[in-house]
């Protein structure tokens, strides 16, 4: 019989049968139609491949520029592409001055806390244009920052997050947001990395009715940069409530100062949008790769708004005149794109929301939607299912009326999709199940509402301007309609596309081109596919249904965790000697991880080391990577060249069959952790449950890359 490492190696994604049923269309109303801003066929035209890469033109002509460009793209250095070379503008003034001429008094944002009798607070274009000025102008001033240094924010959902990020734009300081949820160690990584001087972050928010200290994260995160040669200057910190500090870590003078007092220098303080070249970096949104270390996605100014202006027009049908509530966090690209750049590019008024979903209940969601009028709704699959657990019929209690909603994050399960058209969409609106990353900016697969039918479980057809193909594991193509999966590549450069990895070019290449690229000479993009990262399958008709993960990343509740940073984490408890992370199939969250860890020699399982993992993780990483369960096991199942088999143990932790381990150089020790985990889980109330045959192969071919 053939080697373990060898039989999977030569087995190919596109010989794995994927078995799922095509879902019935079903199209929106002739009213939502009538109204759409992308409602005429030839659209799709206008951007074909033979209109490329001009066709981008008409998202860039969405905004304002200093300085026309006289190069669309620029493919002189493959794969770092340039768009709209030679033009400038500032992301800045395309999201706030340039409506004040017919928008001042209307609202950018509607700020609703967490607690449900603290007033709501509108920010209305004009103030917002003041509180980015005076802002923007302790940056410069105060802090001493000019076009091309980097700062980290830390922040939770409140309006002093996208001000600060506007604020930075308006000077072309680059800026990194490290989702708050993520502990200080985390956080301090992400500021050595990207070599900020300043961070910027906030003493306490509420979650889940509770007053977190955060500002407690930030002296943890300086330990960590200190650690890493990093040099952190300043730490500004907003309070929550003016005038009330509610940490319990003390200020430290001359390096932490509060805004509020320092502000009172910069009220009024008028600060001119720097014109910035289009290829100039705006931001840095690091996400988890298969790797410890974190990989900082730099994207462009020019590229990035014009993109993420044009995707919201079209895909999620943004108009000026609506209220649109995209129920994500700006820590996540999500929220960088389509609360922050592209609604706000587009003048409309966006919600903002501080805290968890179902708090109080899970009809919280509904009566803000109600109270605002919100038009168009855009969350997670996740937080679909979650309010469909925790409150089925609480949307059927409120007057309110969705024209378009929209799903991100990760792929949803049919049937959550028809509960989230039907109930929560009143059988009315039209739903966009987008399908993109971190590193893309924006949307890659999607309907355009009022032209392609929806379908539910698959994101639909390719955006506008977007090519993909499906390559096995050999780089033949699969083709439509075969059944079979592959890794899901673009063909093309397109405008929101990350610009590289922030001081990892060699990462770049090797993550996201190294494996389809056979000429790495060629200046031609044909040549140069970007692999994705996702598996998928392509239907006759065209749609697409993402099938997840191809490498070694947990998708937590649309958080992705990339198993190395999870298992260093665990790593630096000193009993544990080896550590792996496996994704377990949840209702709720999607996945959830469960944690194996092997201890040194001599010692014995416990609670306390348990509990030291989780504590471990969520000092490295956060709460939000919380294992569910940890195993203590004798040994891991290994390869005879001693790598550790991780779907081995994903397969059990999901009472699934473990297949073929007769050439384990331990085979013996996978019955010993089979019973150990039923036996506790079934203690804990842990049933199996029936996976679909889209799960069961996405848990037993996890760690193929292993």
């Amino acid at each position: 019989m053939a080697n373990l490492e060898e039989t999977e190696a030569s087995l190919s994604e596109a010989q794995i049968a994927v078995h799922w049923r095509e879902e019935e269309y079903l199209y929106p109303g002739a009213r939502f139609i009538g109204q759409a801003n992308a409602s005429d066929p030839a659209i799709y035209e206008r951007f074909s491949e033979e209109h490329f890469p001009e066709c981008f033109r008409e998202y860039a002509d969405l905004l304002d520029w200093d300085q026309y460009w006289h190069t669309t793209l620029d493919t002189s250095n493959p794969p770092f592409w340039k768009w709209f070379v030679g033009g400038r503008l500032n992301a800045s003034y395309n999201c706030v001055d340039r409506h004040l001429a017919t928008k001042a008094n209307k609202a950018a944002f509607i700020w609703v806390p967490e607690p449900e009798g603290d007033q709501t607070q509108i920010v209305t274009y004009r103030e917002l244009h003041r509180r980015v000025n005076e802002m923007a102008a302790l940056l410069r001033d105060f802090c001493g920052l000019k076009a091309g240094d980097r700062v980290t924010f830390h922040m939770p959902m409140v309006p002093e997050l996208p001000i600060c990020m506007l604020a930075c734009a308006r000077l072309g300081v680059v800026h990194s947001e490290v989702f708050a949820g993520f502990s200080g160690a985390a956080c301090g990584g992400r500021i050595a990395d990207s070599g900020s001087r300043v961070l910027i972050t906030m003493d306490a928010y509420y979650r889940d009715g509770k007053l977190l200290d955060h500002k407690v994260k930030a002296d943890e995160a300086l330990a960590v940069a200190t650690g890493q040669g990093a040099q952190v200057e300043k730490v500004l910190v907003w309070r929550r409530r003016p005038g009330e500090y509610h940490s319990a870590t003390p200020m430290t003078e001359g390096r932490d100062f509060f805004v509020d007092e320092v502000m009172k220098d910069y009220l009024r303080k008028q600060v001119d949008p720097v014109p910035m070249p289009a290829e100039a970096p705006l931001f840095l949104m690091y996400t988890s790769g298969t790797t410890g270390r974190p990989k900082g996605a730099q994207h462009s100014t020019g590229g990035y708004m014009a993109y993420v202006a044009g995707t919201s027009k079209y895909f999620l049908d943004i108009h000026p005149d609506d209220t649109y509530w995209c129920f994500a966090d700006i820590g996540w690209i999500t929220g960088h794109s389509y609360i922050v750049y592209g609604p706000l590019a587009l003048g409309t008024t966006s919600v903002l929301y501080e805290g968890a979903p179902a708090y109080p209940d899970p009809g919280r969601p509904w009566r803000i939607a109600e109270r605002l009028g919100v038009d168009i709704f855009h969350t997670a699959p996740t937080t679909i299912r979650m309010l469909r657990k925790l409150g089925p019929d609480e949307p059927g209690k409120h007057n309110y009326r969705f024209k378009l909603m929209c799903t991100v994050g990760e792929p949803i399960e049919p049937e959550v999709w028809r509960w989230y058209h039907e109930v929560v969409g009143k059988g009315a609106a039209a739903i966009v199940d987008t399908w993109w990353m971190t590193e893309t900016g924006g949307f890659l697969g999607s309907t355009l509402p009022a032209i392609k039918p929806m379908k539910p479980g698959s994101c639909g057809p390719s955006t506008l301007g977007i090519y993909p193909v499906i390559y096995d594991e050999e780089g033949k193509t699969v083709e439509a309609g075969s059944g079979k999966a592959g890794n899901i590549c673009i063909r093309n450069p397109w405008p929101g596309i990350m610009q590289t990895i922030w001081g990892q070019p060699e990462r770049f290449v090797q993550t996201y081109y190294a494996r389809y690229c056979h000429d790495t000479a060629s200046k031609d993009w044909h040549d140069w596919p970007f692999l994705c990262g996702d598996g998928a399958v392509q239907a006759i008709d065209g749609y697409y249904r993402i099938l997840g993960r191809i490498d070694d990343v947990i998708n937590v509740a649309g958080h992705r965790l990339g198993t190395k940073e999870l298992e260093s984490a665990v790593l630096t408890v000193p009993e544990v000697a080896e550590a792996a992370a496996v994704p377990v199939i949840d209702e709720v969250r999607g996945r959830v991880v469960e944690m194996y860890v092997a201890l040194q020699p001599g010692l014995q399982a416990g609670r306390e080391i348990e509990d030291k993992v989780k504590m471990a993780i969520e000092t490295e990483i956060g709460k939000v990577a919380r294992p569910k369960n940890v195993w203590i096991v004798p040994d891991m199942p290994k390869t005879r060249s001693g790598k550790i088999m991780r779907r081995v143990i994903a397969s059990i932790s999901n009472f699934a069959d473990v297949g073929d381990i007769t050439t384990l150089a331990n085979p013996d020790i996978v019955e010993g952790i089979r019973r150990q985990v039923y036996k506790q889980k079934t203690e804990r109330g842990e049933a199996p449950r029936e996976l679909s045959a889209k799960e069961l192969e996405e848990i037993q071919s996890f760690g193929r890359a292993d």
